[in-house]
């Protein structure tokens, strides 16, 4: 039976790239994707305009293994789009893959979209009764429909009608005949940046793959801001009803990559402050720090340095999984566990270990990693997570299952100690997580951590949120 490796995780989103000038268009948004490879591992696409003609390229897997540099050749033009995914909506398959790509009436349309809409099915069955025929089943596809049935006179005010219209997590990049678009909502839940790169400007869902083509860091695409790229330059808009920002906390504690820069904000700084807070909170005597890696590994530096526990690598992780397709006849404990991370004996036996990780979601991973530990003679496990309980899904972009499978929301920490088998068990307290971002951009989502969602959702929705698979 085909099995796959599933993290006990939040599954990250999506991550989106531009490039508005540059003679290498796609080849530098093949580098851009490269780098957002952690927030998307599903599929891959770049869309290209070159003489008024899109020229499209998408698969199923990792960056790497779906372009190849003759394909990139094709894929003319100095502007591109790309997108990696992570279904949050629509199931994962080749139709739902990014950039989606149309010529209409008013010329030539493709999207990359990061987030997710709340008001999707609403919408979805009006365009249907209306006559619209869906190609795929994402909600970013709910965009274009809008646009293309838009009366408005120019494309940016058919961008800015449809997207009053949907409400939700949306930072976009739209290429167009005449130019290149970004958007980000109003509520900023998802991170978008401007770049330059000599002569020709790059859009990104993180710093990090600025730095993989020495692009220079502009500044962060504002919440609720629309920013039209040409050969002109730049202009910038804000046509949206001012709302109080919701950037995702999440970014900090685990999706985004530590030397990015998000919420124009070091990521890096963060997740340490993170660590020091929790050392502060849940002091406990032993004689290692270890991180679960990899996205723990800065809460841990930060809790060794607070607690002075020197810091130790007692995990090790595979980071070349991807699909494993076949598991030995003679059953191997934990073989899920065991192909992501591997205890190292020398660092963990006899030891008192604080395990640090950045959070638990349904606990099924820590619970076998903790027994691995044990298998190589730890003295004592005391588990510490560097963000506070997760009680609730999320339904701006990130993959949480229902409450009913969080394994937070219906048991106590001492429950949750015994399950996992630990010595001691403690999270970040919320009010320590908000100390952690001070002095960063105000205005945070912490839904998952509180039930205090920012905007409304579908009934369909709801029903996931009281734990009723829609």
């Amino acid at each position: 039976m085909t099995q796959y490796w599933s993290e006990d995780k939040p599954h990250d989103q999506c991550g989106i790239f531009g490039v508005f000038g540059h003679s290498e268009a796609a080849k530098i948004t093949y580098l851009g994707l490269h780098a957002l490879q952690h927030r998307g591992q599903e599929s891959a696409g770049i869309c290209t305009l070159d003489r008024g003609k899109l020229l499209l390229k998408k698969g199923m897997g990792l960056v790497a293994d779906i372009f190849d540099k003759g394909e990139l050749n094709q894929l003319s033009g100095e502007v591109a789009i790309g997108h990696v995914r992570y279904s949050t909506t629509g199931s994962s398959e080749l139709r739902n893959a990014q950039p989606i790509s149309v010529e209409y009436a008013r010329g030539n349309l493709s999207i990359a979209h990061n987030g997710n809409l709340v008001n999707v099915r609403r919408i979805r069955d009006e365009l249907e009764a209306r006559g619209s025929i869906f190609s795929s089943t994402v909600d970013s596809e709910i965009i274009i429909h809008l646009m293309a049935q838009s009366a408005e006179s120019t494309l940016i005010e058919s961008v800015i009608e449809s997207l009053k219209s949907v409400q939700g997590a949306f930072s976009l990049l739209i290429l167009s005949d005449e130019g290149l678009i970004a958007v980000r909502d109003p509520n900023g839940f998802r991170p978008l940046c401007l770049g330059k790169l000599d002569q020709a400007w790059v859009v990104s869902s993180e710093t990090c793959a600025f730095d993989i083509i020495d692009a220079k860091y502009v500044r962060d695409i504002e919440p609720g801001e629309i920013l039209f790229i040409n050969e002109k330059g730049l202009v910038s808009m804000k046509p949206f009803s001012h709302v109080s920002s919701s950037m995702c906390i999440f970014e900090y504690i685990y999706f985004s990559r530590p030397d990015s820069k998000i919420f124009n904000t070091s990521v890096q700084k963060v997740r340490k402050k993170l660590g020091r807070l929790l050392a502060q909170e849940t002091p406990v005597e032993a004689d290692i720090v270890v991180p679960v890696p990899d996205s723990a590994n800065m809460a841990a530096t930060g809790y060794a340095e607070e607690s002075k526990i020197p810091y130790e690598t007692g995990l090790i992780r595979n980071h070349y999984i991807g699909r494993t397709f076949i598991e030995p006849d003679q059953a191997i404990r934990d073989f899920g566990a065991r192909l992501k991370y591997n205890p190292v004996r020398e660092s963990l036996e006899g030891k008192r270990i604080v395990l640090i990780d950045d959070s638990i979601v349904r606990g099924t991973t820590m619970r076998k990693i903790v027994k691995m530990i044990r298998g190589v003679g730890a003295k004592a496990i005391h588990l510490r997570i560097a963000s506070p309980p997760i009680i609730s899904p999320c339904f701006y972009g990130m993959d949480f299952p229902n409450r009913n499978e969080l394994i937070a929301s219906s048991h106590t920490l001492i429950e949750i100690q015994k399950y996992l088998k630990v010595d001691s068990f403690a999270y970040l307290s919320i009010e320590g997580m908000m100390k952690a971002v001070e002095g960063t951009p105000p205005g945070h989502c912490t839904a998952c951590f509180t039930s205090k969602y920012p905007i409304p959702f579908d009934e369909q929705v709801e029903k996931h949120i009281l734990g009723t698979k829609c």
